[in-house]
């Protein structure tokens, strides 16, 4: 009897131990059933950033193309503002040395007016037409002004 007794006890104490066994893998698989649903939760979250950010790209991509070809017209448009400005400063370059020329010619006119008039050698003809070189003289300093002006307006632009 103090066998069976001993047996029975034996077997009673590892049923304790199986049931306490159970309880604490039925809390551990409880644990990680829990961390599973949080784990799917943040699965589909991750799905959901991942699809949002896949549509945000794309936009992207559209955004960047239509920048890209107005960026180039834009280019393409100043690039032939800039031709046509090199070649207007290029005209204007050439009148105003057709300028420079016509104010030295004044000059030269009118130092030789001034050269002849204090020699005292003006015959009567050139006596009555003083008119012609006063007013070469005024477009000469018309024309020097004009192309002073226009120095300082190219210089502004230039600037």
């Amino acid at each position: 009897m103090t066998i069976t007794l001993f047996a029975d006890a034996l077997v009673a104490s590892l049923l304790v131990a199986t049931i306490i066994t159970c309880y604490v893998l039925t809390k551990r698989i409880e644990r990680l059933k829990a961390d599973e649903a949080g784990m799917r939760q943040t699965v589909g979250a991750l799905i959901a950033a991942t699809d949002t950010a896949e549509r945000a790209i794309a936009g992207l991509k559209l955004t960047l193309g239509d920048c890209d070809r107005t960026l180039a017209e834009r280019l393409q448009t100043a690039e032939r503002y800039a031709a046509d400005l090199a070649a207007q400063i290029e005209a204007g370059q050439d009148v105003m040395e057709r300028i420079g020329q016509i104010v030295s010619a004044g000059a030269l006119v009118s130092q030789k007016a001034a050269g002849d008039a204090t020699t005292g050698a003006r015959t009567p003809a050139a006596q009555a037409a003083p008119t012609p070189v006063s007013r070469m003289a005024n477009a000469a300093q018309s024309a020097a002004a004009i192309r002073a002006r226009a120095a300082r307006r190219l210089e502004g632009h230039a600037a």
